[in-house]
């Protein structure tokens, strides 16, 4: 695992989208970064890439995206190459110091004398960090799906219930009982909730009624429908899709002129604010192959939206992998969280053109890289179970047996939870441990005599101090 770093600075052309690429053995050459290039600044370049397989000679070399001719100049470059085993070191170390965190348990009697020898217990009953998945409405109904679910998530979206084309599939039918009952469902299991999506650019997701409209019904449509959805909604969904995948479509731009985006955020923002308003799109972080979304592109795009008055304050990465480049997704997490706002994995699955146990090696690659970074702050996965299977990967079959993917999900579940700890006060009648971020119970006997409370652990550098009167 290698990774990469470089300043360059183009001669000539005032800017250009400008491609690292790898060349191994002077094969096919592939890209392992990319950098919106300038004339009159340095602009810095950083990715990454694996070689697994053996080669003699490989050689990075840049080029303009479109191919064209242009001289480059390129100025402090750096290749780290890192094992297997440093790359997990430095997950766990990341994970220790922004997953977790250290407590200890005070225990003294009334007259506040420390208590030698207490037995303590803490046990974790809700996480902090969001993990969670698409549902469709095949939930509704079927109890051992919903078990199954809650069993495992503290987050939900709503694969395609919540979207224009469901929700108002003819002019002026409103159809909101299906993600009614839906929204239904995960309140009742204090289960948070993304909102997917207000607008999609895609002019194949658009619904058919909308699409021969003229500017102004439109505008009267596009408004409405905001108000529709957000004002059902309020302060329901925790975070909105507001134009979903503008840097591949441009529908809405193309008919209602430039600041169409610009508009929907607006008003979304009027209409729910409590609600985190995000960009979303795919191909930032799976590959950097797509001129459309590179990392640069995505971030030029977030700040012309905030520049010009946009309330938005999400990242949104969809996460629909095919063979997974960690070092390149490490990179890309690294230049977005510059920006200073939550990064979330909106549909991470993996391409079902491979096996299952390629599917879950794959998966689990991704969501630990995922979890480890500091900038994330949540994760979803894209896998609705439907009786005909899933978009692109399942976690189970139909009947609720684990598919290799959903192995490795239950596993990382395991690993990123505090198991029951316990133990006796020490000397100074104090017990301490490391648990990860979330609420617990917390049972100290002494005898004969048992108390129990509840705390939580919140992100925090200093050891969290629980005190027990006995």
């Amino acid at each position: 695992m290698y990774t990469f770093s470089c300043w360059v600075k183009l001669e000539g052309a005032y800017s250009a989208l400008i491609t690292a690429r790898l060349a191994p053995d002077n094969t096919g050459a592939r890209c392992i970064a990319t950098v919106l290039a300038r004339s009159d600044c340095w602009a810095f370049v950083k990715g990454g890439f694996v070689l697994d397989w053996p080669t003699q000679t490989s050689v990075i070399f840049f080029q303009n995206a479109d191919k064209t001719p242009m001289k480059i100049t390129v100025a402090s470059g750096s290749l780290q190459p890192f094992t297997t085993d440093q790359w997990a070191m430095h997950q766990q170390d990341t994970i220790r110091k922004r997953r977790k965190r250290v407590a200890t348990i005070h225990v003294a009697d009334p007259q506040g004398a420390r208590v030698v020898g207490a037995s303590v217990s803490v046990q974790q009953t809700a996480k902090d960090f969001p993990i969670g998945s698409a549902i469709a409405s095949t939930i509704l109904g079927n109890q051992a799906y919903q078990q199954w679910f809650v069993d495992r998530f503290n987050a939900a979206v709503f694969e395609d219930e919540l979207k224009w084309y469901s929700t108002e599939p003819m002019s002026g039918l409103l159809r909101f009982d299906v993600p009614d009952q839906m929204l239904a469902f995960v309140r009742s299991h204090r289960v948070m909730v993304r909102g997917h999506n207000i607008f999609w650019e895609n002019q194949d997701a658009t619904p058919r009624w909308v699409k021969n409209l003229t500017a102004d019904d439109l505008r009267s449509a596009v408004n409405t429908r905001i108000q529709s959805l957000m004002t059902r909604y309020r302060g329901e969904f925790a975070h909105w899709d507001v134009n979903n995948e503008m840097l591949h479509y441009n529908f809405y731009e193309q008919r209602l002129g430039p600041n169409a985006s610009m508009d929907f955020f607006s008003v979304a923002q009027d209409a729910d604010p409590l609600a985190t308003l995000f960009m979303n799109e795919y191909n930032v972080i799976e590959t950097c192959d797509d001129p459309f979304s590179t990392v640069d592109t995505y971030v030029a795009k977030l700040k012309e939206l905030r520049s010009g008055g946009a309330i938005l304050e999400g990242i949104g990465l969809e996460g629909h992998f095919s063979k997974p480049n960690i070092p390149l997704m490490r990179a890309i997490l690294d230049k977005l969280a510059t920006l200073g706002l939550p990064i979330w994995f909106t549909e991470i699955d993996i391409s079902n053109k491979f096996d299952a146990q390629t599917q879950a090696a794959y998966l689990e690659q991704v969501l630990r890289e995922a979890y480890s970074h500091p900038a994330v702050s949540g994760v979803m996965l894209w896998t609705a179970l439907h009786p005909s299977g899933c978009y692109q990967m399942c976690l189970t079959d139909w009947n609720l047996a684990n598919l290799p993917t959903g192995d490795v999900v239950d596993r990382l579940l395991n690993e990123w939870r505090t198991l029951q700890a316990g133990g006796q006060t020490d000397a100074h009648g104090a017990y301490s441990f490391s648990g990860y971020l979330g609420e617990y119970v917390l049972t100290v006997s002494y005898n004969n005599r048992t108390t129990q409370s509840t705390f939580s652990l919140s992100p925090g550098d200093e050891t969290r101090h629980i005190n027990v009167q006995m």
